[in-house]
């Protein structure tokens, strides 16, 4: 008996033959059924994780995001923050430290970025921008923690990926160069860059350069762009938001969007280039400013300059090498003025015509306070 309101159309002839097929003839059905759920589970995984896939490559190669407009008034503004320009130190030493650490933590939340793989750039871009952010790494941090050595090339990269500044590594580590005074990493003007690297801490610096550039990202200065050593305080640093501190290093962000996640959208240029350096004019200015560089012939008691080769004298041997600023003095006669004793003490002739011999007492005694003199 048929139910009720259930319309049996039923079997067409032409049909009944597949509807009585084996089992195995289904196999083939169920294996595309299954196939087909599989292919949707691996693309629902892929949607999920594609934003975040296509926002690192959006931010090495440009995006879709719309752009932060900086003006070149504001770009100007920016990279007047740095520390080689001593009138924007407001303190240092003892009384930086202190009024750093009084300095709040920022409220506003550290917002991760995600990393960059330049595996994709040309081969020579790369060993260059590695070059660049391994010097960054190594002169600015070497001796510090290796989460503070992280967050230096953190910062760089950082850089990098906002319209503030330059869209290569070396043109952010080589910001300012030019005009001397303005570099926003020290090392590039201080004259650092005339010491050789010590080979460990050269390497272990370009480990943490070759982990950055291959993605590595340093999440705990979020969108850091800015850092200072805690012993100076530059007066910028109440004009941004305080992150964390690592090590001697502080870190901080831009307030407001600028220093949002979404700000770092800008394109990277994929070329890389380190600018020629006068060395020359470099050495001049670190002698102008007393600068001395580690592994350099350090002064010693006795020498107000650094020994040269040009001295023409051994090395224990302080002749013509008085410390001026001590109050001792040579004591040596004036052979002038002393004339009539040398004469004596030479068997010469005195003042008086007398001439002494050789074995006069009188001349052996006149000797004894010269030669007691010279020895001195």
């Amino acid at each position: 008996m048929q139910d009720a309101g259930i319309l049996d159309l039923g079997l067409d002839p032409r049909y009944a033959q597949l509807a009585q097929a084996p089992e195995r003839r289904r196999l083939p059905q169920i294996a595309l059924i299954a196939m087909l759920l599989a292919a949707m589970l691996i693309a629902l995984g892929a949607a999920v994780a594609m934003p975040g896939m296509l926002q690192g490559f959006g931010q090495l190669f440009g995006g879709n995001q719309k752009p932060v407009r900086i003006s070149l008034d504001q770009q100007r503004e920016v990279s007047a923050m740095n520390v080689v320009d001593k009138s924007q130190i407001i303190a240092e030493g003892l009384a930086a430290e202190q009024r750093n650490a009084e300095i709040p933590i920022s409220a506003l939340p550290v917002e991760s970025i995600a990393g960059l793989k330049f595996g994709m750039v040309d081969g020579s871009a790369y060993a260059t921008a590695l070059r660049c952010l391994t010097q960054a790494v190594y002169y600015e941090a070497a001796t510090e923690p290796l989460q503070g050595r992280r967050a230096v090339a953190q910062v760089v990269l950082n850089r990098m990926r906002h319209p503030a500044y330059p869209n290569s590594v070396c043109g952010v580590v080589y910001q300012g160069i030019e005009r001397g005074w303005g570099c926003q990493f020290s090392f590039v003007c201080d004259g650092a860059l005339l010491r050789a690297p010590s080979p460990a801490l050269w390497r272990q610096a370009q480990d943490i350069a070759q982990a950055a550039l291959g993605g590595y990202v340093e999440a705990s200065v979020g969108t850091a762009t800015h850092y200072h050593a805690d012993y100076v305080l530059p007066k910028w640093a109440f004009n941004l938001g305080k992150i964390t501190q690592l090590g001697r290093h502080i870190f901080y962000r831009f307030n407001g969007n600028w220093g949002r996640a979404s700000a770092f959208n800008e394109r990277y240029s994929g070329v890389e280039r380190v600018p020629l350096i006068n060395f020359a004019a470099m050495q001049i200015k670190a002698d102008a400013d007393g600068a001395v560089l580690p592994g350099a012939p350090a002064l010693v008691d006795g020498l107000t300059v650094t020994p040269e080769v040009t001295d023409r004298h051994a090395p224990t041997d302080v002749g013509g090498r008085l410390d001026v600023t001590k109050s001792w003095r040579l004591s040596i006669p004036d052979p002038v003025a002393a004339s009539s004793r040398y004469r004596e003490a030479l068997g010469g002739a005195t003042d008086d015509g007398h001439v002494s011999s050789a074995g006069d007492k009188t001349g052996l005694a006149a000797a004894e306070p010269l030669q007691s003199a010279v020895s001195q």
